[in-house]
């Protein structure tokens, strides 16, 4: 039995070693705002926050977070920045088709936990998630008027 800490609540579950923690949160507690894109940690869109760090759930064994705080895109805006970055995306209209949009709503979360008031260049580092539709500008301008909505 593996214990989890997901958006605040405590799961006991019966899932096999190595299991990625992207299926956990998708198929046994059924909260699907976490996206599959790639399967191996390069596109973003399984991104999770594993005690405020951006994490990338698909290439993440759900038995290496136990004892950790997981949070979830369901329960982002649960804490004032979470808040402030969805009310930015919303704002600024930032999705398209709004797959990747999560992941990265969550990165940009992490960011602003980590780097309240963060330059270009940090950024441009944080925010490495691939979005197909091309709205980096848009992201980049939400991510501003989160910071300084503190």
């Amino acid at each position: 039995m593996l214990e989890l800490t997901i958006n605040g609540a405590t799961h006991r579950l019966d899932v096999e070693d190595g299991t990625p923690l992207l299926w956990v949160i998708r198929d046994t507690l059924g909260l699907t705002g976490t996206k599959y894109g790639c399967g191996i940690a390069q596109c973003g869109a399984c991104t999770v926050l594993v005690d405020g760090q951006a994490t990338r759930a698909c290439i993440t064994p759900a038995e290496s977070v136990a004892g950790a705080q997981v949070t979830t895109i369901e329960a982002v805006e649960q804490e004032p920045v979470g808040r402030r970055v969805v009310a930015a995306w919303v704002a600024h209209q930032v999705p398209q088709c709004g797959y990747c949009q999560s992941g990265q709503v969550m990165a940009a979360t992490a960011l602003l936990r980590q780097t309240p008031r963060p330059g270009e260049d940090d950024i441009a580092a944080a925010m490495t998630n691939l979005c197909r539709c091309g709205t980096y500008n848009a992201i980049a301008d939400a991510v501003r008027a989160a910071a300084s909505a503190a």
